[in-house]
């Protein structure tokens, strides 16, 4: 089922759909009018720690795509986009086409899906996950720069360093395997647009998942 709670929904569904956010810590999210990120203008540009060590800037990538998604892999969204090969695929197709996907963890110590760095490498390499790079958020630094709500939560940055799509990963809001099928993969979409020299189509989408773990 696709949800949207926001839109022509009766007073009923919005109360069932904020009965399954409570119970799943699920948040659909709309971007402020002040946003940071802002589309079609230059990316926040960040610095930070890397899962391997090192650190990961956005400007290293100029002249790249570059994808940032934001995870926690304790998050039932992001479970079913993992376990179910969605999300390492996209990451492979990707990767193998010369775009730059990054994972970005901002959950704080102490909350759901802080890792250090050997543990989301190690996470990685039991989920067949392939990206580029993994950066560690755990002060919120780079997701409240991009005011991430949710994981997952992506974000696709140009060759010139602008942002064309923020949103969600696809079209059902759902934590169900079965659903990927159903679905619009809004990221797979937006790269084939970008690959023909095109805007993204739908390059700001409702996203969908846990609320992002930042520390109080």
């Amino acid at each position: 089922m696709k949800l949207n709670p926001f839109l022509g929904a009766t007073a009923p569904h919005r109360k069932s759909v904020w009965a399954i956010a409570a119970g799943l810590s699920f948040a659909l999210v709309t971007s402020s009018a002040c946003a940071v990120a802002n589309l079609d203008q230059p990316a926040p540009t960040f610095s930070a720690p890397a899962a391997s060590g090192g650190t990961i800037s956005l400007e290293q990538y100029r002249g790249k795509t570059v994808v940032l998604e934001w995870t926690n892999h304790d998050c039932p969204f992001v479970k079913k986009h993992y376990e179910s090969g969605n999300i390492p695929s996209l990451q492979k197709d990707a990767v193998g086409k010369g775009i730059v996907w990054l994972q970005v963890i901002s959950s704080a110590p102490g909350k759901q899906g802080h890792v250090d760095g050997a543990t989301a490498l190690k996470l990685n390499a039991d989920r067949g996950a392939a990206p580029t790079g993994t950066v560690l958020d755990p002060d919120g630094k780079v997701g409240r720069l991009y005011e991430a709500v949710t994981t997952p939560h992506i974000f696709i940055v140009n060759p010139d360093g602008k942002l064309v799509y923020k949103g969600g990963i696809d079209s059902v809001a759902s934590s169900k395997k079965d659903d990927i099928a159903k679905a619009d993969n809004y990221v797979k979409l937006a790269l084939n647009d970008l690959a023909g020299g095109k805007k993204p189509a739908h390059a700001s989408t409702q996203p969908y998942g846990c609320t992002v773990k930042y520390a109080n």
